[in-house]
């Protein structure tokens, strides 16, 4: 078996619309820190050169949205309501880990013409590739975005779905969709291009939109889809860390493929 990483990383270098900050403490800092903190939470002195090269630990401080890297959205990112259920859609936190991992299937949408793909592309592909999405799988788009990765581009020049090309997909009984692209929907400026064009807000961010009425999540930012080499027969774990609350939470997405 191999794995193969198709996950991008959290990257304080790249551009971001929403900046990255990240602070290192050295093991010098985090001697310091240490020090100073037990002397405040709780009342006990101590000389950081004491430790042995006066060092004691490094430490990371990071300050992003949960939406940044390879991420997975729960329901409550949608909306505030749901039309199932009790009405309450799930935290991150909420949802069952079977979720996110099961056998992948790898649709490729790098030829798409123009910023959303349908109905007629889906069937297109799983026509292609010869096996339609059984309940359970996890489905992932390869849009070519994540070569834009870490530029300005990366957030203006991809292809999203339409409301119809989702809803076929959780007909299927999938739970999980991912994309390679920052957004399960088309560019920002594109979908409000078509709604001014037409006045129809259904044209407003209908992936995520479609969460509203059916419960299911997106993983978005994936990367290095083109490492995996079968449109499927490979299993994805894509499990989400547990924010209390969140509406999304970043995610360590593998594929692991039998050789």
């Amino acid at each position: 078996m191999r794995i193969v990483d198709i996950s991008s990383a959290v990257d304080a270098s790249a551009w971001e619309p929403d900046p990255v900050e990240h602070e290192v403490l050295t093991p010098r800092d985090g001697a310091v820190h240490m020090s100073e903190q037990m002397r405040r939470h709780f009342g006990t002195e101590f000389d950081p050169d004491e430790l042995p090269d006066g060092e004691f630990l490094s430490l990371d401080r990071l300050s992003l949205t949960s939406h940044t890297g390879t991420h997975v959205d729960a329901p409550s990112h949608y909306g505030s309501r749901a039309l199932y259920g009790d009405g309450r859609p799930r935290d991150i936190d909420e949802l069952p880990l079977e979720w996110f991992y099961g056998p992948g299937v790898l649709l490729d949408l790098s030829r798409c013409e123009g910023p959303t793909a349908g109905v007629r592309q889906i069937e297109k592909e799983i026509a292609r590739i010869g096996r339609a999405p059984q309940p359970g799988d996890i489905v992932l788009l390869h849009t070519g975005a994540s070569d834009r990765a870490g530029t300005q581009r990366y957030f203006t020049d991809f292809v999203g779905l339409d409301g119809p090309a989702v809803h076929m997909l959780l007909d299927f009984g999938v739970r999980v969709i991912g994309t390679d692209a920052f957004s399960l929907d088309a560019p920002f400026g594109a979908t409000i291009e078509r709604y001014r064009e037409t006045g129809d807000r259904t044209v407003l961010w209908p992936a995520h939109v479609a969460g509203r009425s059916r419960e299911y999540c997106q993983i978005e930012r994936l990367g290095n889809l083109t490492a995996l080499p079968h449109s499927h027969g490979f299993h994805i774990a894509c499990f989400p860390v547990k924010i209390t609350g969140a509406g999304a939470g970043w995610a360590r997405a593998v594929a692991f493929v039998d050789e």
